[in-house]
């Protein structure tokens, strides 16, 4: 299954930044460390050169991962038709069983972070929200055949 190509405006941004940052500062740090390693001499037994080398294959692979998926991804920067449901990029508050409060956002698989509690729209929670609105029930079956059970109690969108 290929990554949704949906990312909000920041997480853009932030994809872009990391670019930008990567091409004209990192690459350039790494090259010129690297040259300098080299010019020490023997390169199979210098650790510089190795890990040098290493991190540059590293930030190579990332420049080009980023190089191909930004013109690929559709920034979704204005309010959905029907703010009052759940759709990308909404802020949801939901409450379990327990009336625990459960603070989450839908960002876009390539900008997710657990820690913030943002979620990829592909998560199974996710794809249970999409479309629902305030006091709606939501069923999410999680790994190892458990389940959750939550109500929506508020819905809002940061653009």
């Amino acid at each position: 299954m290929s990554r949704a190509p949906y990312i909000t405006a920041e997480g853009y941004k932030v994809l872009s930044d990391e670019l930008s940052y990567l091409l004209r500062v990192r690459r350039p740090e790494l090259t010129r460390a690297v040259s300098e390693a080299a010019a020490l001499g023997d390169r199979s037994e210098n650790a510089e050169y190795i890990y040098g080398k290493k991190l540059l294959r590293e930030t190579d692979r990332r420049i080009r991962f980023l190089q191909k998926r930004l013109p690929d991804l559709k920034v979704i920067d204005r309010l959905p038709d029907q703010p009052e449901r759940i759709f990308f990029g909404a802020f949801v508050e939901l409450e379990n069983d327990q009336g625990e409060i459960l603070k989450i956002r839908i960002v876009g698989s390539d900008e997710f972070v657990p820690e913030k509690h943002w979620i990829s729209i592909e998560s199974p929670l996710a794809r249970a929200l999409l479309g629902k609105q305030v006091d709606d029930e939501v069923f999410v079956n999680l790994p190892n055949n458990q389940h959750a059970n939550y109500i929506v109690a508020h819905i809002s969108y940061k653009i």
